[in-house]
């Protein structure tokens, strides 16, 4: 395809399977308005309907420890849920964090921040390093563009593992349309739970037994723990005026949080993964899609977003300070990082997968309207 970029957004034809009209507008741009928008509502609907569900979360957990569940990365829209829903609502959670090993400072100052001024407790699931360090390698030599899979894994797992174990029926989720209406692809961010592929991968590349990782099938947290268990996921963002530069005064002004200059930037491997190797090797910049989001909230202009995507999110002595550490934490020399990032690009389509069975399922579920992949609702 010739290089084209939306009229109305920042998306342009790197992103897979994009359509422009004879207008110039994307098809992204038009899906927002016909289907994702319906379901936003930072309005007084919306708060009514917010309030009707908290109250009904609070009715289901009362007499036990906690009435939710909310994982905390430290990231701005987690930060933010808990600071709503525990001071504006009353809400008990059970907050708990996920050390994968790859956690910045500036997080982990966050998280401590918020759950000692709020004061509540902080459940912390340590993963095994070694077993982390060699699923991250494994993902590396399979040439695949998610290496924040084996994270990401861990995160969806250890929260669902929690729920379960406190018989916790409602998980809180900081997924939102203000900033996130624009799902990141399939050929860049497949399924980090389908575990044909996991297996695949593993099996291929992998070095030791994976005998403590926490893994879990989509299938099991998707469809067995949601209606056999009845573990739902909320998203309470969805019914808040939510907007990057008021939740982050907020957090400031009240917590001393500290913000990142990348969303997902406070896990250190995502931001390589995010800020260097996907855009350096597989011409893919997640900020036209993160922008994007931003100007269909009427949060950022078309030109800023445009200004902002001319500067680098990394500089050159950031890469080469991060490129040292990510290959010094993995155990490799450098220039074995290097060759994994000049080796064959493959795709999830070159290993075993169960795309065309989730993919199946993702269309049911948005035809019946709950929800859809990308996580904003």
């Amino acid at each position: 395809m010739k290089y084209r970029i939306c009229k109305k957004t920042v998306l342009d034809s790197n992103y897979p399977g994009i359509k422009f009209d004879q207008d110039g507008i994307s098809n992204l741009f038009w899906d927002f308005f016909n289907v994702v928008k319906p379901n936003w509502h930072p309005d007084e609907e919306g708060f009514r309907f917010l309030q009707k569900k908290i109250e009904d979360i609070k009715k289901e957990g009362k007499g036990n420890d906690f009435d939710c569940i909310l994982g905390l990365s430290g990231g701005i829209d987690s930060s933010y849920m808990l600071h709503k829903l525990v001071s504006d609502f009353g809400l008990r959670p059970l907050v708990f964090h996920v050390d994968g090993g790859w956690n910045s400072e500036v997080a982990v100052n966050n998280i401590h921040k918020l759950v000692d001024k709020l004061n509540l407790d902080l459940f912390t699931e340590v993963i095994n390093w070694k077993e982390m360090q060699d699923f991250q390698l494994a993902w590396f030599k399979s040439g695949l563009p998610n290496i924040d899979i084996p994270q990401d894994h861990a995160f969806v797992s250890v929260l669902y593992k929690f729920a379960e174990k406190y018989k916790i029926k409602t998980i809180i989720n900081g997924g939102n349309i203000a900033t996130e209406s624009i799902a990141m692809p399939y050929k860049y961010y497949y399924w980090g739970t389908d575990m044909a592929h996991i297996r695949d991968i593993i099996d291929k590349f992998s070095n030791i037994q994976m005998n403590t990782y926490p893994f879990s099938s989509v299938f099991y947290h998707k469809l067995f723990l949601r209606y056999f268990k009845n573990i739902r996921v909320f998203k309470p963002l969805n019914y808040l005026p939510f907007s990057i530069d008021s939740a982050t005064e907020t957090l400031e002004r009240i917590y001393g949080w500290k913000p990142y200059p990348q969303k997902h930037f406070e896990s250190r491997f995502t931001k390589f993964y995010e800020g260097y190797w996907l855009p350096t090797r597989f011409n893919f910049d997640v900020r036209r899609c993160q922008f994007s989001s931003l100007i269909l909230s009427n949060q950022m202009t078309r030109d800023e977003a445009l200004k902002r995507l001319k500067e680098s999110p990394y500089s050159e002595e950031d890469i080469r300070n991060d490129l040292n550490f990510i290959s010094n934490k993995l155990g490799i020399e450098l220039d074995e990082l290097k060759n994994y990032h000049e080796m064959p690009k493959y795709y999830y389509w070159d290993y075993k997968n169960n795309h065309n069975v989730l993919s199946f399922i993702e269309k049911s579920l948005s035809i019946l309207k709950m929800g859809r992949r990308g996580g904003a609702f």
